[in-house]
């Protein structure tokens, strides 16, 4: 059920200071700063008018939506014809609702209430917020404000975010320890040529809750050559697919250098990596889409010569 405050709407003459405006402003306020809520939660906020004349309008209604979009990367299009029917977006929610019948509002400033529960009907899922390349999770509010055939439509939307409800299994930490030498480097073709090296280290879990940093520690124990830079790169997996097929595309989030020149040997180096908010999310799996994460540890040797290490993660939230 929405509700709305369709009686007493509060209205401020524009003559309190407030300087003139051109024409009519439409806003949508969240009432949370941070626009963060969790399934079962009430969204609730006001629509503000303004406006320095009387404003005739033909009805001013509310949307919510929340939908999953789903894109083909260059290298997927023309290889699965298929997907161009399985890659439609994925409707979470969908409700419009009026929230002022056709009629006046006075000048100044006018504010209209709302509030609604966050809730699914039947199978669908409150997936967590996330801005991606290939796979968008966006919720948003789009207010309409319908008006004469002189006067033009007004429209603004505001997004919210939705965090994902705390796992209910308890967190299993899975530190990994690490040692990084030409022979254990994958894809090499003259491993004879490669300069000798060796870097250890360790990453305290790859079960990362999403609101506690990535930690760890790396150090260098031997290289023939100087090291130009230490990297950690951060990297998302996403894959979209039906029954035809899946296109899997690997896209850096966020490159952070830990250690630039050619660092002690023998010196730990600590590894230390924040989610960035948006750009992550729990890792996900879905019958049409997954959204994975991974962490690069890149060493750049003054040759150029680029050493990586890759541990895959399992985000989550508690």
């Amino acid at each position: 059920m929405w509700a709305f405050g369709h009686v007493g709407f509060h209205t401020e003459s524009r003559e309190a200071g407030r300087p003139e405006r051109m024409g009519t402003v439409l806003e949508v306020k969240i009432k949370r700063a941070n626009k963060v809520y969790k399934e079962g939660e009430v969204l609730s906020g006001v629509v503000v008018v303004m406006s320095k004349d009387t404003v005739q309008h033909q009805g001013i209604f509310l949307t919510m939506e929340g939908s999953v979009n789903l894109q083909l990367s260059a290298k997927s299009v023309g290889v699965f014809e298929a997907f161009y029917n399985s890659v439609k977006p994925i409707q979470i929610m969908s409700s419009t609702v009026e929230m002022v019948k056709p009629g006046k509002l006075p000048s100044g400033k006018t504010e209209i209430p709302f509030e609604f529960p966050l809730t699914v009907k039947g199978n669908k899922v409150l997936y967590e917020t996330y801005h991606g390349v290939f796979v968008n999770i966006q919720y948003t509010l789009r207010c309409d404000m319908k008006r004469s055939l002189l006067a033009k439509d007004l429209t603004k939307s505001c997004e919210f975010i939705i965090h994902s409800l705390p796992q209910k299994a308890k967190l299993t930490p899975s530190p990994v320890d690490f040692t990084i030498t030409p022979e254990t480097l994958q894809n090499v073709k003259e491993r004879a040529s490669l300069p000798r090296f060796v870097i250890r280290g360790h990453l305290d879990s790859t079960n990362c809750v999403i609101t506690r940093p990535l930690t760890g520690e790396l150090l260098v124990e031997t290289s023939e050559v100087a090291i130009k830079s230490i990297e950690l790169q951060l990297v998302r997996v996403e894959t979209c697919g039906c029954a035809e097929g899946y296109a899997r595309d690997a896209t850096e989030i966020q490159n952070i250098q830990i250690a630039e020149g050619d660092v002690c040997r023998g010196l730990p180096i600590p590894i230390y990596m924040v989610f960035p908010r948006l750009f992550t999310c729990p890792t996900l799996e879905t019958t049409n889409f997954k959204v994975e994460f991974e962490i690069n540890v890149v060493v750049i040797l003054h040759d150029d010569h680029l050493i990586t290490e890759n541990f895959p993660l399992k985000l989550c939230r508690i």
